[in-house]
Protein backbone atom coordinates (compact mmCIF):
# COMPACT_ATOMS: atom_id res chain seq x y z
CA UNK A 1 0.00 0.00 0.00
CA UNK A 2 1.12 3.20 -1.28
CA UNK A 3 1.57 6.03 1.87
CA UNK A 4 2.50 9.51 2.39
CA UNK A 5 2.39 9.86 6.05
CA UNK A 6 3.10 13.62 6.93
CA UNK A 7 4.16 15.21 10.35
CA UNK A 8 5.10 18.78 11.59
CA UNK A 9 3.07 21.84 11.09
CA UNK A 10 0.99 23.88 13.98
CA UNK A 11 0.85 27.09 15.24
CA UNK A 12 3.52 29.76 14.77
CA UNK A 13 4.04 33.28 15.47
CA UNK A 14 4.89 35.19 12.19
CA UNK A 15 8.44 35.35 12.05
CA UNK A 16 8.59 31.79 13.57
CA UNK A 17 10.06 28.48 11.75
CA UNK A 18 8.68 25.10 11.08
CA UNK A 19 9.55 21.73 9.45
CA UNK A 20 6.96 19.55 7.84
CA UNK A 21 8.21 15.98 7.38
CA UNK A 22 6.77 13.64 4.74
CA UNK A 23 7.38 9.98 4.91
CA UNK A 24 6.55 7.48 1.56
CA UNK A 25 6.47 3.67 1.53
CA UNK A 26 5.12 1.24 -0.48
CA UNK A 27 6.61 2.95 -4.05
CA UNK A 28 9.95 3.45 -5.42
CA UNK A 29 10.70 6.59 -3.40
CA UNK A 30 13.86 7.69 -5.22
CA UNK A 31 12.69 6.91 -8.37
CA UNK A 32 9.79 9.71 -7.64
CA UNK A 33 9.61 13.46 -7.61
CA UNK A 34 7.96 14.84 -4.18
CA UNK A 35 6.32 18.29 -4.43
CA UNK A 36 5.10 20.13 -1.59
CA UNK A 37 1.72 22.05 -1.85
CA UNK A 38 -0.39 24.62 -0.20
CA UNK A 39 -3.83 25.55 0.22
CA UNK A 40 -4.93 28.43 2.43
CA UNK A 41 -8.34 29.34 3.17
CA UNK A 42 -10.66 30.53 0.54
CA UNK A 43 -8.13 29.93 -1.96
CA UNK A 44 -7.16 27.33 -4.93
CA UNK A 45 -4.60 24.55 -3.86
CA UNK A 46 -0.35 26.18 -5.42
CA UNK A 47 2.95 24.47 -5.49
CA UNK A 48 5.47 25.55 -3.07
CA UNK A 49 8.46 23.52 -3.95
CA UNK A 50 9.37 20.26 -5.37
CA UNK A 51 12.41 18.06 -5.09
CA UNK A 52 12.90 15.68 -8.60
CA UNK A 53 14.33 12.47 -8.23
CA UNK A 54 17.60 13.88 -9.53
CA UNK A 55 17.55 16.18 -6.46
CA UNK A 56 16.83 19.20 -8.84
CA UNK A 57 14.88 22.24 -6.79
CA UNK A 58 11.67 23.39 -8.99
CA UNK A 59 10.53 26.66 -6.84
CA UNK A 60 6.60 27.39 -7.82
CA UNK A 61 5.63 30.25 -5.40
CA UNK A 62 7.41 33.34 -6.24
CA UNK A 63 6.65 34.38 -2.32
CA UNK A 64 8.78 31.53 -0.71
CA UNK A 65 12.11 32.11 -2.02
CA UNK A 66 14.90 32.25 0.51
CA UNK A 67 12.37 31.51 3.05
CA UNK A 68 11.30 27.64 2.02
CA UNK A 69 13.71 25.00 1.32
CA UNK A 70 12.69 21.38 0.43
CA UNK A 71 15.52 18.36 1.43
CA UNK A 72 15.13 14.35 0.66
CA UNK A 73 16.58 11.70 2.30
CA UNK A 74 16.15 8.63 -0.10
CA UNK A 75 17.54 5.99 2.52
CA UNK A 76 14.64 7.77 5.22
CA UNK A 77 12.11 7.96 2.19
CA UNK A 78 11.36 10.98 3.36
CA UNK A 79 11.36 14.71 2.38
CA UNK A 80 11.58 17.59 4.48
CA UNK A 81 10.05 21.45 4.17
CA UNK A 82 11.94 23.38 6.05
CA UNK A 83 9.97 26.86 6.77
CA UNK A 84 11.72 30.00 8.37
CA UNK A 85 10.67 33.51 8.35
CA UNK A 86 7.18 32.30 8.64
CA UNK A 87 4.46 35.20 7.44
CA UNK A 88 0.39 35.39 8.23
CA UNK A 89 -0.10 34.29 4.59
CA UNK A 90 2.25 31.25 4.28
CA UNK A 91 -1.06 29.85 6.42
CA UNK A 92 -3.01 26.67 5.21
CA UNK A 93 -3.20 23.27 5.38
CA UNK A 94 0.53 21.54 3.08
CA UNK A 95 -0.17 18.94 2.05
CA UNK A 96 2.96 16.75 0.04
CA UNK A 97 2.64 14.57 -3.06
CA UNK A 98 4.75 12.20 -5.20
CA UNK A 99 5.33 12.38 -8.85
CA UNK A 100 7.51 9.43 -11.10
CA UNK A 101 10.16 11.35 -11.86
CA UNK A 102 8.69 15.06 -13.06
CA UNK A 103 7.94 17.77 -10.93
CA UNK A 104 5.65 18.93 -13.09
CA UNK A 105 3.11 16.33 -13.65
CA UNK A 106 1.56 12.98 -12.86
CA UNK A 107 0.68 13.59 -8.70
CA UNK A 108 -0.67 10.10 -8.07
CA UNK A 109 -0.02 9.83 -4.67
CA UNK A 110 -0.76 12.31 -1.48
CA UNK A 111 -0.29 12.96 2.24
CA UNK A 112 -3.09 13.56 4.51
CA UNK A 113 -2.08 17.24 4.85
CA UNK A 114 -0.93 19.15 7.86
CA UNK A 115 -2.38 22.44 9.51
CA UNK A 116 0.21 25.45 9.01
CA UNK A 117 -0.84 28.39 10.99
CA UNK A 118 0.64 31.76 11.44
CA UNK A 119 -0.61 34.08 13.64
CA UNK A 120 0.70 37.97 13.82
Amino acid sequence: EVELVQSGGGLVQAGGSLKLTCAGSGFTFHDYAIGWFRQAPGKEREGVLCISNSDGIIEFADSVKGRFTISRDNAKTTTYLTMINLQIEDTGVYYCAAAPGSCYEGYGFWGQGTQVTVSS
